[in-house]
């Protein structure tokens, strides 16, 4: 058949269409992690981040802080908490609060990780852990993968999934979007370092609605050291593998069965 002017410029339009409804949907995808969310009477409410990092990573959860309480559902407040390598190392949570914490775990395959605590659909609590072991070597030295790690953990623990698991794909422009190249910078596109309109529609779609209750802990005093009421998962027992792959087939997402219907979630961040 005789390709003529006309059938290639067809072509081409047909072939820009599917382009475009793929982008569309790729957008609009929906990255909520099954309705899990902090219960809460009104909105905004505000979720309190306890610093129990160093120095050398403040920058980074205050940026992320500030990133995620742009929302219109959300504020998040960083407030003081126990930053002595005891604390760091077993990152307890507390009731209400979540915890983000900096320490050498080891060489346990994990970058980041987010833990967080859930009875029914409703989060109760939830602990961020930022492995120096990692962070201290050439790779993952490096401001874009501090931020980017930084806020994807506190991103899972306000009921956020992944917009997109391929580490080599395309930057979606959002720091729930796997990525090699967390800033752009390695071969010229989107910064993935940060939230994206698209997350903060969709934390505009699960806090919709309100509840008969709060779990986020309205306490303005400094939050205590207690360990977590319902049982903490050790770092080499997360518990079951709940279903969720990265790309190259490992287990991201994990369950441990608390009772009573509560249940800890642990969603890891395997370093390559």
């Amino acid at each position: 058949m005789k390709v003529t002017p006309v059938r290639l410029l067809v072509a081409t339009l047909l072939a820009m269409g599917l382009l475009l409804v793929l982008a569309v949907t790729a957008a609009f995808a929906d990255h909520s992690w099954n309705g899990y969310h902090w219960a809460r009477t009104s909105n905004p409410f505000t979720l309190k981040l306890v610093d129990s990092v160093t120095s050398a990573w403040n920058s980074y959860l205050g940026g992320a802080s500030a990133d995620w309480t742009a929302s219109s559902m959300l504020d998040t407040a960083i407030v003081s908490g126990s930053d002595s390598s005891g604390t760091r190392k077993s990152c307890r949570a507390v009731l209400g609060y979540v915890r983000v914490c900096n320490s050498t775990y080891g060489n346990n395959g994990w970058l980041g990780i987010a833990q967080v605590w859930v009875s029914g659909d409703h989060i109760g609590q939830g602990v961020v852990k930022l492995n120096d072991t990692y962070f201290n070597t050439a790779t993952y030295n490096k401001p874009a993968w501090r931020q980017y790690v930084t806020c994807q953990e506190i991103g899972h623990t306000l009921g956020l999934d992944h917009q997109d698991e391929n580490f080599s794909n395309a930057n979606l422009g959002s720091c729930m979007d796997y990525t090699n190249d967390p800033d752009g910078s390695r071969y010229g596109q989107l910064d993935n370092t940060h939230p994206n309109q698209h997350d903060y529609d969709q934390l505009a779609t699960i806090y919709a609605h309100t509840d008969g209750y709060t779990s986020a802990s309205a306490s303005s005093t400094k939050p205590g050291a207690a360990p977590a009421p319902n049982g903490h998962p050790s770092d080499e027992d997360f518990g079951a593998p709940a279903g969720k792959k990265d790309q190259k087939g490992r287990d991201i997402l994990f369950v441990k069965n608390l009772g009573g219907g509560a249940k800890a979630f642990t969603w890891v961040f395997w370093a390559d």
